[in-house]
């Protein structure tokens, strides 16, 4: 029996990879964190906060395990959706929820990469999984700026109040390139955005955290 120890267990992907674990025969050992850490709402642009935070926490890891012959792997998605198995709205679903039912009135100018949730509880699993597996993994499906993720919920969804304004008048911030490559060595067969963005969406309806 292989006993797993899964950090911040009720969080957005934690959950995913207890199921997957589960489903796999392991035995898991859950741990969770102070509901104020890591950023307190007090903080001015808590996202700002976040990143780095995560930012700093990998650096001391990777510091820590090169000084003490530790093998760590590093995944690193970009902005995760999908369903939920927790009840509450987490950060990164929020800005579906932003998007849809008269939330906004306009649309945010940013390009962010996107991914599924299942996709990254998975890649966790097989990094772990893999011995060959080592160093970083960066997730994303699709980079995609904001306006082009409002047309494709509007395409799946086309009776839902979806903001067609920027939420200025600049150019559209660019989007960028993420290699799948690595990913792929994980044996990670990206779930399209577009399947992503419904489960999303049919979650929070199903959860009653939006209603249309």
């Amino acid at each position: 029996m292989v006993v797993v120890c899964v950090t911040g267990a009720s969080g957005f992907i934690a959950s995913w990879i207890v199921k997957f674990l589960l489903h796999r025969g392991y035995t898991v050992r859950a741990t969770v964190r102070d509901p104020a850490s890591p950023v307190l709402s007090v903080v001015q642009d808590p996202q700002l906060w976040y990143t780095l935070s995560k930012t700093l926490a990998e650096s001391a890891a990777w510091k820590f395990v090169r000084e003490n012959n530790i093998d760590m792997v590093a995944i690193n998605p970009s902005v995760v959706i999908g369903p939920l198995l927790q009840p509450e709205i987490n950060a990164s679903s929020a800005l579906v929820v932003n998007l849809i039912n008269g939330c906004s009135q306009t649309f945010p100018n940013a390009s962010y990469g996107w991914i599924n949730v299942k996709d990254v509880a998975n890649a966790h699993i097989q990094a772990y999984e893999i011995a060959s597996a080592s160093g970083r993994y960066c997730l994303a499906e699709r980079v995609l700026h904001f306006s082009q993720v409002v047309k494709i919920l509007h395409d799946l969804y086309p009776t839902l109040q979806i903001p067609e304004k920027c939420e200025d008048d600049k150019p559209y911030e660019p989007t960028f390139q993420v290699s799948k490559e690595n990913a792929k060595s994980l044996g990670i067969e990206f779930i399209p955005l577009e399947v992503t963005l419904r489960e999303t969406v049919e979650s929070l309806k199903e959860n009653k955290l939006i209603e249309f």
